[in-house]
């Protein structure tokens, strides 16, 4: 039984329903004295105690898109066969399904798109990574066989998962509905995490030794996914963006990637990794690694290239305020920066769905069909 499931939550709340009824019924019971009226008050408080928690982390949890399955929850995901190399061997992609999306007309892919899931191996990260793709209604339509789309990488924050991008931020619902307004071009999204280990915030870093995220991020996907999909293969063809972490990291990629990406966009973006439990060691003493995975030493320090890139930030509520600043001030020619600052929005979903429209109209405006 999937964990975001309604089936699941009617369960546990009726079990905890009947198990509070339970205890007000056989309470008087358990009240007189002796060993085993004893064990049966401490089980009936433990056993309450368990289902109200699982009740309200069920419901925390379909509301925040905390985790999609119960391998997010426990961390257990493993390795999955790719198919469909390309012509080198090596990045490949595989579908594992598809399901219609969410907007009028959406169980025809024609007039709504659609949405499939996949997963990626990287050629030189050798990561597998699961991610969702938004194919747009015109990439199923006659007289566009041969057209290869503009793509966008999306990034969610961490800890989070592909399906908030889904449903909580509804991306594709917002990419369909200014497609049809003709306010940006039909474009595939790839929807995933910032990382390539569920359980660890690995900001696309290349670890020594460890997860090659940056790799995986910054050459393997668009290799991958250009070579299963009709998606265009120039930089011009690519953007990335993210919220949080993942905003730091489409700014980082489109920073240290314009080969690869033409523009970056970070909503409510940190602008340097955070060294964590849930990052551990990212760099291993290697200095020169963690200077230039602090966005604003980069741009002091490192060649810019041709890429564009978008900030956002709100004046009351948002941490980055300051560094959004700073990195608006750094951003120097033949690079481009263009922002959007909220006169007050916190650090969420709330803010973040105000940002998404005209994010996705800008990139529209930098990247485009081949």
């Amino acid at each position: 039984m999937s964990l975001t499931s309604s089936t699941l939550l009617i369960l546990v709340l009726l079990g905890t329903a009947l198990a509070f009824a339970a205890a007000v019924w056989f309470w008087p019971r358990l009240g007189r004295p002796g060993g085993r009226p004893v064990l049966g008050r401490v089980g009936v408080v433990l056993t309450l105690q368990v289902l109200v928690l699982a009740s309200v982390g069920l419901i925390a949890n379909r509301t925040f898109l905390l985790y999609g399955s119960w391998a997010d929850l426990t961390g257990t995901h493993g390795s999955m066969p790719s198919t469909g190399q390309d012509a080198a061997g090596g990045a490949a992609v595989r579908v594992l399904g598809r399901q219609p999306t969410d907007v009028p007309g959406g169980a025809t892919p024609r007039i709504g798109g659609a949405i499939e899931r996949i997963t990626v191996r990287g050629e030189g990260s050798k990561a597998v990574v699961q991610a969702y793709v938004y194919l747009p209604p015109e990439y199923f339509q006659p007289g566009k066989e041969h057209t290869r789309f503009p793509a966008a990488v999306v990034l969610t924050g961490f800890p989070g998962m592909a399906e908030n991008l889904l449903k909580g931020l509804d991306y594709p619902r917002t990419a369909w509905r200014l497609a049809k307004q003709k306010k940006m071009p039909p474009m595939v999204l790839v929807m995933m995490q910032p990382s390539v280990i569920p359980t660890r915030n690995t900001q696309c870093v290349d670890v020594p030794g460890g997860p090659l995220s940056e790799t995986f991020f910054g050459t393997d996907l668009p290799k991958a996914v250009s070579g299963a999909y009709r998606v265009g293969t120039s930089p011009s063809n690519w953007a990335i963006m993210g919220d949080s972490t993942g905003g730091y990291c489409a700014l980082k990629m489109a920073l240290e990637h314009p080969e690869h990406y033409a523009a970056g966009v970070g909503l409510s973006a940190d602008y340097k990794p955070e060294l964590d439990q849930y990052s551990g060691d990212l760099f291993h003493g290697n200095n020169t690694e963690e200077k230039r995975s602090d966005l604003l030493w980069s741009l002091d320090n490192l060649p810019q290239g041709k890429s564009s890139f978008l900030v956002t930030s709100s004046k009351q509520g948002e941490q980055n305020y300051k560094d959004t600043q700073k990195f608006i001030a750094k951003v120097k020619k033949p690079a481009r920066v263009s922002s959007i600052t909220l006169d007050s929005g916190g650090h969420g979903f709330n803010t973040w769905r105000r940002e998404i429209a005209p994010a996705l109209e800008w990139l529209g405006g930098r990247i485009g069909a081949e």
